[in-house]
């Protein structure tokens, strides 16, 4: 099990081996799910937006409309 301790600003910082293994750099973007007692982390990639693209009957177009301003965040930051 991997632990980390949430600093006095709420942060946490995420082990190297996992930022890694999931292509976490900075910048990335994590959506935080509260499931109970727990918090899901999930690396918000242009799979992810394909996967939830149905949930809000937009027909996929504010999926590609997000993808391409991470697309623009990441020229932005390059």
């Amino acid at each position: 099990m991997t632990t980390a301790i949430v600093t006095t600003k709420g942060q946490i910082v995420i082990p190297s081996k996992i930022r890694r293994r999931l292509n976490i750099k900075k910048g990335t973007k994590l959506y935080i799910e509260e499931r109970g007692d727990e918090l899901i982390l999930k690396v918000v990639t242009p799979a992810y937006f394909e996967k939830i693209s149905g949930v809000l009957q937009t027909k996929g177009r504010l999926s590609k409309a997000l993808i391409e301003e991470r697309a623009k965040d990441k020229e932005k930051g390059a």
